[in-house]
């Protein structure tokens, strides 16, 4: 299966370094959002496996953006991407739902493990559930 990821970030330097890191890894981009208001109308045009969601963005920020796609489908897989490291804001996201949460600037290796590993723990990468 190849992981389906939708990429939101606000500058359009990062949205196209996180498709490359994503392709890369053999993943596929489904969309691209430049705020949380785009990325809830992609999110329900598209239903991607996985969403990147930055924190800090215009019209409608990461948390905001968070909390309504849990609200509309609780089983969405959100890990949070910012430059925002600190732990409140850390904190608040994995209370709102967040599956994982990569700091900027990351590693490529770090984004995608946090992906694979997201999908590995809902058995949705085939054969690489870990049943024990």
């Amino acid at each position: 299966m190849t992981p389906r990821v939708l990429v939101v970030d606000d500058l359009p330097f990062m949205r196209s370094l996180l498709g490359d890191i994503l392709r890369n890894a053999g993943m596929q981009i489904v969309g691209k959002a430049e705020s949380g208001r785009e990325a809830l109308n992609i999110y329900a045009a598209v239903r991607p496996d996985v969403v990147l969601l930055d924190i800090a963005m215009p019209e409608m920020d990461g948390l905001t953006a968070l909390r309504r796609l849990r609200r509309d489908d609780p089983g969405a897989r959100v890990i949070m991407c910012s430059a925002l490291g600190e732990q409140a804001m850390i904190v608040r996201a994995i209370q709102l739902g967040a599956r994982d949460f990569v700091i900027k600037p990351f590693r490529p290796e770090r984004v995608v493990s946090a992906i694979t590993r997201t999908l590995e723990a809902d058995g949705v990468l085939e054969g690489r559930r870990d049943d024990r």
